[in-house]
């Protein structure tokens, strides 16, 4: 059984029905070539993915992710995808992957060839990168301005800011300048002074009994993660809401986190050089739940 997996999927309309969807996704060698010159993912970053943590079998809250995917298609204008045909796409991936361990598992969906076929599609499954230390012994991070207010969203939303989009490279950017600060990730801050997310992960807070995060814009990502522990934390009894967090307010936290699908949760020891209380309990809890099957 191989521990990574690459299939190329013939994206169907999103109201298409067949009885052999296996038949419109091919397994490929990954390390073979599969993407044309003129792939407009590649050339542009034009295209949206997914991130999918699977966990000794059980491709994690794979719904939620392809909501998302469908909703990234609706900002971006690209085709609707058919998520019945990228829920079997999974559901091949996974049974093709090690019973045990955890995997990453990305999803990709590209406005295809200038002037040739369109959309493109794939998906990509892998091992996972030991995160154990992240979510044992937390992470340092630093608060990076992101160069615009938390409402650019609503005044540009041909910015594309609540898409998941391939343009990462800002992303990675920040966290390269994190490393070069002596730090293991940030959280993007607006340029009017509010917390909105990290490059690659969801903010959330604990300030006594009540946990927050920054309140759903077009302008942050909205976590498939941080939506499950909500609805976890909520079914246990604790408070959870949405509000805009001034930086001040992350600074004077009981604890924080930063969280997302394959990491999962990592507790913030250190913020902008300075230390962070920190709940190895609660970071641990969090995380048992999170490799927890969840759909």
């Amino acid at each position: 059984m191989a521990d990574t997996v690459t299939l190329l999927i013939e994206p169907l309309p999103a109201d298409a029905a067949t009885s052999d969807l296996d038949a419109t996704f091919r397994e490929v060698d990954a390390t073979a070539p599969a993407l044309r010159v003129g792939e407009l993912s590649t050339q542009r970053g034009d295209g949206i993915f997914e991130t999918i943590g699977v966990v000794d079998g059980h491709a994690q809250e794979a719904r939620p992710h392809l909501e998302r995917l469908r909703n990234s298609a609706r900002i971006c204008e690209l085709p609707e995808p058919n998520l019945p045909q990228w829920e079997a796409a999974i559901a091949r991936a996974v049974e093709s992957l090690p019973a045990t361990g955890e995997f990453a598992l990305k999803l990709v969906l590209s406005r295809g060839i200038e002037h040739g076929p369109a959309p493109t599609a794939w998906l990509h499954a892998a091992p996972a990168a030991d995160f154990s230390a992240a979510r044992e012994r937390g992470i340092r991070v630093v608060t990076l301005d992101r160069g615009y207010a938390r409402d650019t969203a609503e005044r540009a939303p041909w910015l594309l800011l609540g898409a998941k989009t391939l343009s990462y490279a800002v992303n990675m950017a920040a966290i390269r300048e994190a490393k070069r600060r002596g730090a293991d990730d940030a959280i993007f801050v607006s340029s009017d002074g509010y917390v909105m997310e990290g490059p690659t992960s969801s903010v959330i807070l604990r300030h006594g009994d009540t946990w927050s995060t920054p309140a759903p814009s077009g302008a942050i990502l909205h976590g498939t993660t941080q939506l499950s522990l909500f609805e976890h934390l909520e079914a246990s009894g604790r408070r959870t809401e949405y509000r805009d967090i001034p930086v001040d307010d992350l600074e004077r936290a009981d604890a924080a986190w930063l969280v997302s699908s394959v990491r999962l949760a990592a507790g913030i020891v250190e913020l902008d050089g300075r230390p962070m209380p920190y709940d190895a309990d609660e970071t641990r809890e969090l995380n048992d739940y999170l490799l927890s099957p969840r759909d």
